[in-house]
């Protein structure tokens, strides 16, 4: 150690040392300290796994107080426990460089925590402070939470492993709500639960410059989720929870923060198996949030109740243009009032009603309010058994819409005499530029029709 700090006196080049795992006793950590209190161009210093101590860090924490260039500190994985750490804590409160502290594994203890957060409070400079695997528990973690409603300058704060709680949740989510300069917070693995998570969502909507907070196996379930979304400042207008099996309670923390988001316009919250009432908390929502422009409710098991009370929402909402149901177990009462909307709704361009079990009468309901409608744009109802006389209805009001561009009737059991009533209807109208009827079992008469429907109709592209 003698001779490199000897060499390095003379070097005016380098600006980093790293001593990673060299067992560095504490002679040795004075010598480094006694070198830093002179030293002028190294700005970044590694000693992580070296056994340092409460000792050597003393030592260290010593050079502090005169270094002005060491912007990045590594003192992970050192043993230092909470007497070194008070003393480096007491440093940090004079020091005015340091921007960079990695204290990870440190075994510090929640009186070290709150040394540390009272540091926090008179530093000005410090930007990133690493404190993972620190068993900080309750005591600290909520030091540190009270410490960022002060400081201004910390832009990132490593939590993960130390054993926090619910409560340490609630204080951080507080502590949100007035700090503005944290970007990322890591809270992994600190058993925060749903009621800390709950809180941090009504922070997230309050807070604007947290772009990551990990909450990695917390036992937050889909709230997780819905806090990784609210973290995407630059995308809240767009939300997606696909394929989360949210819960009761997250559906209602979500609504809650759809309620205090100002902005959102599109949400997908597809595969999640929401059922009846789970369906109606997210349903009931859409009276009060105004800007949604865009839904998925793709495979959530609404069934026929839950076409219903979509129904009901969706006849006083004049916000959604596009709107996808596919497989919810509508049935033909779900259908029917679905195909009611379509009578009053004027806003509403894009419809998705696959494989929802629709049957002919439902293919006829719906075929009834294109006749009136005027603004659909897209129909979607592959796989709904249509039938032959499903098709036929469809047809018809292929005469007499003047604003559909794309319909998608694929796999419906029309054979040839729906193929054909819909391939003579083709022969007149002049706004459909989609039609999809794959699997339909026309037959090559079925093909005959459409081949001459071809020749005199000039719109359709796909």
């Amino acid at each position: 150690m003698k001779i490199i700090l000897k060499a390095l006196d003379k070097n005016t080049v380098s600006n980093s040392l790293n001593f990673y795992e060299n067992q560095i006793d504490i002679e040795e950590s004075k010598l480094l300290a006694k070198f830093f209190c002179q030293n002028t161009t190294i700005t970044s210093l590694k000693l992580n796994y070296n056994r340092l101590g409460s000792g050597g860090v003393k030592a260290l924490a010593y050079a502090l107080y005169k270094n002005t260039t060491l912007t990045t500190l590594d003192l992970s994985d050192n043993y230092l426990k909470s007497e070194g750490i008070i003393t480096l804590a007491n440093a940090l409160c004079k020091n005015i460089t340091l921007t960079s502290l990695n204290l990870e594994s440190n075994k510090l203890g929640s009186e070290a925590g709150k040394a540390l957060a009272n540091a926090l409070c008179k530093n000005s400079t410090l930007k990133n402070l690493n404190l993972a695997e620190n068993n900080l528990e309750l005591e600290g973690g909520k030091a540190l939470a009270s410490a960022l409603c002060v400081n201004t300058a910390l832009t990132s704060l490593n939590l993960e492993d130390n054993n926090l709680g619910s409560e340490v949740g609630k204080a951080m989510a507080d502590a949100l709500c007035n700090n503005n300069s944290l970007t990322f917070l890591n809270l992994q693995n600190n058993n925060i639960e749903l009621n800390g998570g709950f809180a941090l969502v009504g922070a997230l909507c309050k807070n604007n410059t947290i772009k990551n907070l990990d909450l990695q196996d917390d036992n937050l379930r889909g709230v997780k989720t819905i806090i990784n979304a609210l973290c995407k400042k630059t995308t809240r207008n767009y939300l997606d929870f696909h394929s989360n099996v949210l819960g009761l309670d997250e559906l209602k923390i979500l609504v809650d923060a759809l309620y205090r988001i100002t902005t959102p316009t599109s949400l997908v919250i597809c595969d999640n198996k929401l059922g009846l009432e789970g369906g109606k908390i997210l349903i009931d929502s859409l009276y009060k949030i105004t800007t949604l422009t865009s839904l998925n409710l793709d495979n959530n098991k609404l069934g026929s109740d839950g076409g219903k009370a979509l129904s009901y929402v969706l006849c006083k909402n004049t916000t959604l243009t596009s709107l996808s149901l596919e497989s919810n177990e509508f049935g033909l009462e779900g259908g029917k009032a679905l195909a009611n909307v379509l009578y009053t709704n004027s806003s509403l361009k894009d419809l998705n009603l696959n494989n929802n079990n629709l049957e002919s009468e439902g293919g006829k309901s719906l075929a009834s309010a294109l006749c009136a409608n005027t603004t659909l744009t897209s129909l979607k109802l592959a796989k709904n058994n249509l039938g032959i006389e499903g098709g036929k209805a469809l047809a018809d009001a292929l005469y007499k819409n003047t604003t559909l561009t794309a319909l998608d009737l694929g796999v419906n059991y029309l054979r040839l005499e729906g193929g054909k009533a819909l391939a003579y209807a083709l022969c007149k109208n002049t706004t459909l530029s989609f039609l999809n009827i794959d699997s339909n079992e026309l037959g090559s008469e079925g093909g005959k029709a459409f081949a001459i429907a071809l020749c005199t109709n000039s719109t359709l592209k796909n």
